[in-house]
């Protein structure tokens, strides 16, 4: 095989940067396919849950609700999420400013999230 259609990984800071061959691309995957267990409390269910509580362990939340500022993040959240105000969240205002504070005291806590 000629040694540029070889896969090769490359660090460049903390990105790892991963080349696959177009055959690599195109091998079918070893992975299962198996049926969504509704029991199973570790499923992937999205940002809200069947009970429509928040799922704080959502990917799509980036890591938010956890960290320095988890908790701030998690009160500011719910009240919008909660919110029965014909302008929904207008009364979280004091829990986002709380939100923001915290991200100003800790800069970097979101972008060493990506």
């Amino acid at each position: 095989m000629n040694p540029k259609e070889m896969s090769s990984v490359r660090e460049e800071g903390k990105d790892r940067i991963i080349f696959v061959t177009k055959e690599d691309h195109e091998a079918p995957s070893s992975a299962e396919l198996v049926e969504e267990d509704p029991n199973d409390p570790y499923e992937e269910r999205g940002l809200i849950l069947p009970s429509g509580e928040i799922n704080w362990n959502c990917p799509c939340l980036g890591g938010m609700a956890s960290g320095p500022c988890g908790t701030e993040f998690k009160e500011a959240f719910s009240c919008f999420h909660y919110s029965k105000e014909e302008v929904k969240g207008s009364e979280c205002l004091e829990q986002f400013r709380a939100m923001q504070e915290c991200m100003q005291r800790y800069p970097g806590a979101l972008s060493s999230r990506r």
